[in-house]
């Protein structure tokens, strides 16, 4: 099957509106991407982390540029028809008519979502002051509106990834963001499912986008869900899953000379009906 840039649109923006809960996976090339939809997944977000250590390149430093992070994205446009959001970290500059731009960039790559961090990667200030996050917000929101499809525009409030344990002020720059049009709303790195709650309801009724790492065991789709959550992403844990995976399988042969890791591996003729069904 087939389908055009609006059809996934529209089917990604349903899953926002709709009432449940649904999981956003984060593949990194066009193998994953084709098992994540084999097995189901409604949409797939690229993954900024992922992308770098593909690379060989530290994420979050600005070493992938954003040329190669919409290749990036046209290459996972190309492996599904499934809806595809891109990880536009921080929209590639400061300047609000950069983030426009990335925006625009990004939809020509043929992606139908992406999120834009407030965060701007200077060690000693992390964080966007308020006012020029939010025009930032503004300008990703005017220019995802001129486009001819619903994009569906996250916005990131990157408090708690960067160790500032503001959850009022969180919310005050979620709801900001929400203002000002924002289609999905996103704090990276929340403590605990009280701190879900208190932000879901907080900026009711726009959906909140959760990541879920495997880090807080109360995380589980079930809990989320009862917490108001409306989207779940992974970022970059599938594939710091598999590089563990990797790893293990590779300190075994290489500390111990055996290949028990091989009774793990996948049959090819698994991995082929993945891939042929891509």
């Amino acid at each position: 099957m087939s389908s055009t840039q609006a059809d996934r649109a529209r089917r990604f923006r349903a899953l926002h509106d709709a009432s449940g809960t649904f999981v956003l996976p984060n593949p990194w090339d066009v193998g994953t991407t084709r098992i994540l939809a084999g097995l189901g997944f409604q949409a797939v977000a690229t993954t900024s982390a992922g992308l770098a250590i593909s690379l060989g390149r530290v994420d979050g430093l600005g070493l992938v540029t954003r040329d190669e992070a919409l290749d990036h994205v046209r290459t996972i446009v190309a492996a599904t028809d499934l809806p595809v959001s891109a990880d536009l970290e921080n929209g590639f500059g400061a300047e609000p008519a950069v983030v426009a731009e990335t925006i625009r960039r990004a939809a020509a790559a043929g992606a139908v979502g992406g999120s834009i961090e407030d965060s701007g990667g200077d060690e000693a200030h992390p964080i966007y002051e308020a006012t020029h996050a939010l025009e930032r917000i503004q300008a990703a929101v005017a220019a995802a509106r001129a486009l001819p499809f619903p994009f569906v525009l996250v916005a990131r409030a990157e408090n708690f990834l960067h160790g500032r344990a503001d959850l009022d002020g969180t919310i005050a720059r979620l709801r900001a963001f929400a203002d000002a049009g924002a289609d999905v709303l996103y704090a990276p790195g929340l403590p605990d499912l009280d701190a879900v709650r208190t932000v879901c309801a907080a900026v009711a009724p726009k959906p909140v986008n959760v990541l879920a790492t495997g880090r807080i065991p109360a995380f589980t789709v079930a809990n989320l869900a009862a917490a108001g959550v409306r989207r779940i992403s992974l970022g970059s844990a599938l594939a710091r899953a598999a590089y563990g995976a990797f790893v293990t399988a590779s300190r075994e042969l290489a500390e111990h000379g055996t290949f028990g890791f091989g009774a793990k591996a996948l049959p090819f003729a698994a991995i082929d009906e993945w891939m042929e069904g891509g």
